[in-house]
């Protein structure tokens, strides 16, 4: 049987030279690795006690989804920002070269219920860990943060030490 590595497809040089684009559409394209990653990550929360998966949009839609649907909880997306009809809070964080905001709907959490937070891929950790701070703004409790690929050169999990953090597959790189 295949590795979830199996599936991703690196792509050296992009988007600029020096760096390997690891590219997830490989696990989406193949039933078998759609499945394993899945499963994988829903191994990640077997024993963990939680309400809801907040799925960071738009690839965390896509793992988080099933999980919560498999497991019969909430998913609630977090959104970029001006995508949500009612009324929200919203966390800014940093890019490369500049801001962007996410959202939630303020109605969506509750104090004292414990979320999932799951995502294809952590990199710098900037938005995830908006994510954590829009969720305990409305007094959720985080109580793991699942995803599939890590790129541990760019130290994302260390903005959130603290917090329960869990890849798939890690890569040492950039």
């Amino acid at each position: 049987m295949k590795r979830i590595e199996d599936y991703v497809i690196s792509i050296p040089d992009f988007p600029e030279p020096g760096i390997i684009f690891r590219d997830i559409t490989g696990i989406l394209r193949d039933a078998d690795g759609l499945k394993l990653s899945i499963d994988k990550i829903q191994e990640m929360l077997e024993g963990v006690e939680f309400d809801a998966v907040l799925g960071l949009e738009s690839r965390g839609f896509i793992f988080g989804m099933p999980i919560a649907y498999n497991l019969h909880k909430a998913f609630i997306p977090v959104r970029k920002k001006g995508k949500l009809p009612r009324e929200t809070v919203s966390a800014k964080y940093d890019l490369e070269y500049g801001t962007a905001e996410i959202e939630i709907h303020k109605e969506d959490l509750r104090p004292g219920m414990k979320v999932v937070i799951i995502d294809d891929l952590i990199a710098t950790g900037g938005t995830v860990e908006a994510a954590v701070k829009l969720a305990e703004s409305l007094g959720a409790e985080v109580v793991k943060i699942a995803f599939v690929m890590e790129l541990a050169g760019l130290k994302g999990r260390e903005r959130l030490a603290g917090y329960d953090v869990e890849s798939v597959i890690t890569y040492e790189g950039k």
